[in-house]
């Protein structure tokens, strides 16, 4: 039998020269923050090399293409230059990349 991880998302993305690591999370039933909303807990780190991510990125970004093809989700219009990205990404010994281009992808269940 294999280990099934459930996760509301991915809270981080660090790059590290040729290592990229992905921090999971899932949302605490019984703690909150300031605004009453519940906390993210960290639940497993995902590492990768730089080619593997890359490789599933494209495999991610096709599953989503099927999702909103589907009607599952919808694409929302693309953020203003400037806005905060979703997750946090942080980048050591790499150069930076811009995340502007991309649009955030937000289930109708959640709204």
């Amino acid at each position: 039998m294999h280990a099934e991880i459930y996760t509301d998302g991915i809270d981080e993305v660090t790059i590290g020269g040729s290592i990229v690591r992905v921090d999971l999370f899932s949302f605490s039933p019984t703690e909150r923050d300031a605004n009453n909303a519940p906390k993210k807990v960290f639940r497993q780190r995902l590492i990768f090399s730089a080619e593997s991510f890359a490789n599933s990125v494209e495999v991610m970004q096709t599953a989503l293409q099927g999702l909103v093809d589907a009607g599952v989700v919808q694409r929302n219009q693309p953020r203003a230059p400037g806005a905060a990205p979703q997750a946090a990404v942080r980048v050591e010994r790499a150069p930076s990349v811009s995340d502007s281009s991309r649009s955030q992808n937000v289930s109708t269940n959640f709204r």
